[in-house]
């Protein structure tokens, strides 16, 4: 499959491909388009940025063209990831299709998702947990579904939808065909892969636990004290737009606020905002009308902006994983990217896990246990006047030092 007249598509959406700038399939979807437009289970394994909406939302379009019974539902982690899954099918669909759909995510007017049901769409994208909402007040019925997305498995076990995605499945009367895409493949995607899919096929691109190879990685060693004036500092020397990536909501208007005050145009996005405030900080973002975005993980993934040029940690995540998601939001669709990494004394675990999820094979000394010493105020004093060290080392992998 080298291009997307080679399979066999329904012409209303060939045409909107073309007019969506579709011409060369990635690699995920040369793999898995054409399997599950046979009707192929999948269990599909892609880095961020590589296709994977494509992958699974060109089928999930050509059956709701083809077959006027059909029925397809895309579940994802986000309600930012859903409304940008939503777009790009309903673009694939076409101003002119008749095909209904619903957008089910919490944070917007319960009225506008009723009013949007009572339509009977053909296709429904949200969360878990505004589905069961649905589900629990019978406005929402899945016993004719044909065609199932789960977006991002990996990261809605990590936020703790297990148990919600369970209770959709069982309000469907025959199983429908189902795709599964996860950015990685940890032992709880295989084992909840037996559950939900029937003999699937494998799709993978790329090693599950690395992020893209177009991504420059580098880090500084710095003490807590030390981030913010470094984080002026590396943007006065960087050019393009950056998200900085931060632990907690009140960091993110924190530093963001000084941000500006510093004479720098950003804004911050977390999760106790509002859908309509996330859709305007967002939209403004995509827009440029300011550079920095300092986010929390609620942003690590679903964000789909091309132009963003750098990713700054100034936390590191506290997941290993995330770190992926976080770094995948430059370098998207072939172009090329920098994350830089903040590493304080405290953090230390942290960046070593991290350090063992991309590099698994590289050997690691052993550690030597350490002699007990007498616990006596001296040697408390002695060791609080060591001073810290600062970076030099280089990491295993892709790594540097930043300058």
């Amino acid at each position: 499959m080298e291009t997307f007249q080679d399979i066999p598509l329904p012409e209303a959406l060939q045409h909107t491909l073309a007019h969506m700038q579709f011409a060369k399939p990635t690699p995920i979807q040369s793999q898995a388009i054409p399997l599950a437009l046979n009707g192929k289970d999948i269990l599909g394994s892609a880095q961020t940025g590589t296709g994977k909406t494509g992958a699974y939302g060109i089928p999930l379009v050509s059956q709701l063209i083809e077959n006027p019974d059909a029925q397809a539902m895309v579940i994802t982690p986000t309600r930012e990831l859903a409304a940008q899954v939503i777009e790009q099918l309903r673009a694939m669909l076409g101003k002119k299709s008749k095909i209904r759909s619903a957008l089910l995510i919490g944070g917007e007017a319960m009225p506008k998702q009723l009013n949007q049901l009572r339509s009977q769409p053909r296709l429904v994208v949200g969360t878990p947990g505004r589905i069961n909402d649905h589900l629990k007040r019978k406005t929402l019925k899945l016993n004719a579904l044909s065609f199932l997305v789960l977006d991002e498995t990996d990261r809605m076990l990590d936020m703790g939808f297990s148990e919600q995605i369970d209770e959709i499945m069982k309000h469907m009367d025959e199983k429908p065909q189902t795709l599964m895409f996860s950015a990685t493949l940890p032992k709880s995607i295989l084992r909840i892969a037996q559950n939900y899919l029937h003999e699937p096929e494998h799709v993978q691109v790329a090693a599950t636990s690395s992020p893209a190879e177009n991504i420059t990685q580098e880090f500084l060693h710095l003490r807590d004290d030390e981030k913010y004036p470094t984080l002026l500092q590396q943007l006065g020397k960087r050019e393009g737009t950056v998200i900085v990536f931060v632990k907690t909501k009140t960091d993110s208007e924190k530093i963001a606020r000084k941000l500006g005050q510093d004479g720098l145009q950003a804004d911050a996005i977390h999760g106790d905002l509002r859908q309509n405030q996330r859709n305007r900080v967002i939209s403004a973002f995509r827009n440029k009308k300011y550079r920095i975005l300092v986010a929390t993980d609620v942003a690590a993934r679903g964000l789909d902006i091309p132009h963003i040029a750098h990713v700054i940690n100034f936390d590191l995540p506290q997941c290993p994983e995330d770190y992926i998601h976080r770094i995948g939001r430059t370098a998207r669709a072939g172009a090329k990217g920098e994350a830089l990494n903040f590493i304080a004394p405290s953090e230390r675990g942290k960046w070593k896990a991290i350090d063992r999820l991309l590099n698994p094979d590289q050997p690691r000394e052993e550690k030597k246990p350490r002699r007990a010493r007498p616990n006596n105020p001296q040697n408390r004093a002695q060791k609080a006047k060591k001073p810290f060290h600062r970076g030099g080392k280089k990491r295993p992998g892709s790594f540097k030092k930043a300058s």
